[in-house]
C-alpha cells in the first residue's frame, strides 16, 4: 500500500522566496467525502489521477497515476466543480529534506503553506526560520476542504486564520 506522511505549515516569512522556480498548478475533485478524496491534478505539462484514503495524524493511503494531459484537462472542466486549487508549487531542499512551497490563487489567494513528507510520523527534521504555525491536523488546509470552503471565504464566515 501506498503510503504519504505530510505535516503542513504556515510560513513565518519570505526567506523561502528566491529558491525555486514554481511550477503551476490546477486540481479539482471528482469524489470527496468520509476522508477520502479522488483528485484530478494538472502539474505543469503532466496530468493525474490520485486516490488518497482518511488521515490518520500525519498519515494516509495514496495511489497516484499519471494520465494524459488531455483528459485531465477534459475532467477539470466538465467533471470537477468551482472552485479549483490554482497554486504554484515551489521545492526547496533543506537539510537533507525537501520543503514543497504551496503559494494559492483565485478563492484561495494569500494563503501560503509549506509541507515536507517524511518516512516515518516522529522522524525529526529540522525547520527553515521561515515554518511557522504547525496546521497539520487541522482539516481547513487540506486542498479538498478548500475548493469547498475558500481561503477568501474564511474571514466572511468568522473562521480565524
Amino acid at each position: 500500500m501506498a503510503q504519504e506522511i505530510e505535516r503542513k505549515f504556515l510560513l513565518a516569512g519570505d526567506g523561502w522566496r528566491g529558491l525555486a522556480t514554481g511550477i503551476a498548478y490546477r486540481q479539482g475533485y471528482l469524489c470527496t467525502g468520509e476522508g477520502r478524496t479522488v483528485r484530478i491534478r494538472i502539474a505543469g505539462d503532466r496530468g493525474f489521477l490520485t486516490v488518497k484514503g482518511p488521515t490518520t495524524g500525519a498519515s494516509r493511503s495514496e495511489y497516484e497515476y499519471e494520465i494524459p494531459l488531455a483528459d485531465a484537462r477534459e475532467m477539470l472542466d466538465t467533471l470537477c466543480p468551482q472552485p479549483q486549487i490554482e497554486k504554484k508549487r515551489y521545492t526547496v531542499p533543506y537539510r537533507g529534506f525537501v520543503w514543497e512551497i504551496d503559494e494559492f490563487f483565485g478563492a484561495n489567494q494569500g494563503l501560503v503553506v509549506a509541507e515536507i513528507e517524511l518516512d516515518q510520523e516522529d522522524q525529526s527534521f529540522e525547520q527553515p526560520e521561515w515554518i511557522g504555525t504547525e496546521v497539520t491536523g487541522d482539516p481547513r488546509y487540506y486542498n479538498a476542504a478548500l475548493c469547498i470552503t475558500p481561503y477568501s471565504a474564511w474571514k466572511t464566515s468568522g473562521e480565524s486564520r
